[in-house]
């Protein structure tokens, strides 16, 4: 291989360095529980000590001598960046970036095909292999006038491939099981002592179900380690330790699903200073590496994201004719599938905003609020509404939200301004198809219409669209929206209360300020060897992975059109 003895010692210097503290038995956390707390929080006082950010120590050192020394250093996307300025970096997942500048904690300088500019460090990690040859897994064809002699030396290249990459993800493993005990001995052992500053409820929020996945990931590694093949790595067969345990990776869901509202807390409880310094304390009794509490959190939702990313390159580096190959390609598909299930439930959590304010735009709003039952607009449009006895016809907006259908009348003056008017329990009507020609109840002939049976009441409603395409669409979304409750029932998904009573704050809010929130850009600082460096921390961390970003939905903006938030 090319370079290959320098560039070993190279990746191995990187490794040890980003390691941070060395493994070992666990220390005892604190050898004077009586008084230790209060003089470190004394000594942090004093000594000025200011609430640490993520990402920073040896890594961040080992890259920039790298640098320095004229090796190139890659890093893989985990998500896309969008750019949002013409100094940042733009790339999509599974891209290739080569690392210039690591300076900066929390943006680099780098360069892909399109340029170079700044980028998040928290959306890269290092490539395992630096030198990998442009050609997939199958070896060389011999060709006229050549011969096989070189297939076993390619041959050996591929299978010292495939043992970095069985390597690398056994040590990311440990790595991360001592990240979490850290957490669980570190923080919320010590956070349970503290019934004064602490509620058991303030700890879920905070901590959410990690106790439960640090159980699930110790299991998991040991099963890793019984499969690893010591005399022979690259024969290790990691793929068939991934299915057995791909149920268990479900539980992340739950602590990703809960990770904003951590987040809210955390932000909450460090506007004092005894949580900051009682923080930075318990940090440092179990002598974690330089990251902030938010930062250590933020790991698991990270992690869920990177198993398919493993996956893919052992998968890359598994000859079709090797035993493991078909259960490293069933594996990848059932991670991508974990991810995209909570990609999916991170996008209902961010919509659940849009959906509370879209409410407080309604006028005469009755009843209890769409979040207490719903998450997701399913489809909306115009439809004609024929009521009994007279048969009387009404035009009405109806909007179709999971588990119930909202319909709106339009102001006669100001047609972007909409009444309530009343809504329908989705979880018990029966959507009925109704031909074109007389209607036998109503006794008046309809055309493209269908009609909604209350199954507890006995009542019905007409409903008629304008074109035989619109209907269709109706009768697919009100498919959809049954399927998308027996999903979320399957798996549990949910809106927590102080999920939708803060959705109805921020709501409550932008409706007395008059506008909505602006969204901030990154500030920029003067920097000497490039034009400007975002000082501000990274986008938002969102969970996607190498498929393509999603298409907005053009169901906001008729809402939107339609019912605009109050200026």
């Amino acid at each position: 291989m090319r370079g290959a003895p320098s560039r070993s010692r190279s990746l191995e210097s990187l490794r040890s360095a980003s390691a941070g503290m060395p493994d070992g038995t666990l220390d005892t956390v604190c050898t004077d529980e009586t008084g230790s707390e209060e003089d470190l929080y004394e000594e942090l006082h004093n000594s000025g000590h200011h609430y640490s950010h993520p990402r920073g120590g040896g890594e961040q050192l080992a890259i920039n001598e790298l640098i320095s020394d004229g090796s190139v250093v890659c890093a893989e996307a985990l998500w896309d960046h969008v750019t949002m300025d013409d100094q940042e970096l733009g790339f999509k997942a599974g891209d290739v970036v080569e690392v210039m500048d690591a300076t900066n904690r929390e943006w680099w300088w780098g360069r892909v095909a399109d340029g170079e500019g700044w980028f998040p460090a928290s959306f890269v990690r290092l490539r395992v292999n630096q030198d990998e040859p442009a050609d997939d897994y199958e070896a060389p064809r011999a060709g006229a006038g050549e011969t096989n002699d070189s297939l076993p030396e390619a041959q050996s290249c591929k299978d010292q491939m495939r043992t970095n990459v069985i390597n690398e993800i056994l040590s990311t493993e440990r790595d991360y099981i001592k990240h979490l005990r850290d957490i669980c001995e570190g923080y919320v052992r010590q956070c349970r002592k503290r019934e004064d500053m602490f509620s058991e409820e303030q700890l879920r929020t905070i901590f959410g179900n990690i106790e439960d996945i640090y159980r699930c990931q110790k299991a998991f590694v040991k099963a890793l380690e019984q499969k690893f093949n010591t005399e022979r790595p690259h024969l290790s067969e990691l793929g068939a330790c991934f299915l057995e345990h791909q149920a268990d990776f479900q539980i992340y869901s739950e602590y990703c699903n809960n990770h904003p509202n951590a987040c809210v807390e955390l932000s909450r409880l460090t506007k004092l200073s005894k949580y900051v310094y009682f923080f930075e304390a318990c940090r440092l009794l179990q002598r974690m590496i330089d990251i902030s509490l938010d930062g250590f959190l933020l790991t698991p939702v990270q992690k869920i994201c990177k198993y398919p990313l493993q996956l893919a390159e052992l998968l890359k580096y598994t000859h079709p004719q090797h035993r493991d190959f078909k259960n490293v390609e069933a594996a990848l598909h059932a991670m991508k599938n974990v991810a995209q299930l909570i990609n999916e439930r991170k996008r209902r959590l961010e919509n659940i905003d849009k959906i509370a304010q879209w409410q407080s735009s309604i006028e005469d709003w009755e009843g209890e609020d769409l979040l207490v039952r719903s998450s997701e607009l399913i489809y909306s449009g115009e439809l004609t509404r024929v009521t009994q006895p007279q048969a009387k016809s009404q035009q009405r907006m109806f909007f179709l939200f999971d588990r119930q259908l909202i319909y709106c009348k339009k102001d006669l003056l100001r047609r972007d301004v909409l009444y309530y008017k009343g809504r329908l329990d989705m979880d018990d009507l029966e959507v009925v198809d109704v031909e074109d020609g007389k209607d036998r109840d109503l006794h008046v002939s309809v055309k493209n219409a269908f009609r909604l049976y209350c199954g507890a009441t006995g009542d019905s409603h007409l409903l008629c669209a304008r074109k035989p395409e619109q209907k269709q669409r109706w009768l697919k979304a009100f498919a959809r929206e049954r399927e998308q409750v027996r999903l979320d029932q399957e798996t549990g998904f949910s809106i927590t209360e102080l999920q939708r009573k803060q959705a109805m704050l921020n709501a409550s809010k932008q409706q007395a300020t008059g506008k909505p929130k602006a969204v901030g850009r990154p500030g920029y600082l003067t920097r000497h060897k490039h034009p400007s460096l975002p000082a501000s921390r990274p986008q938002q961390q969102v969970l996607v992975l190498a498929e393509p970003r999603r298409k907005p939905s053009n169901f906001w903006h008729s809402i939107s059109r339609l019912a605009p938030f109050r200026k």
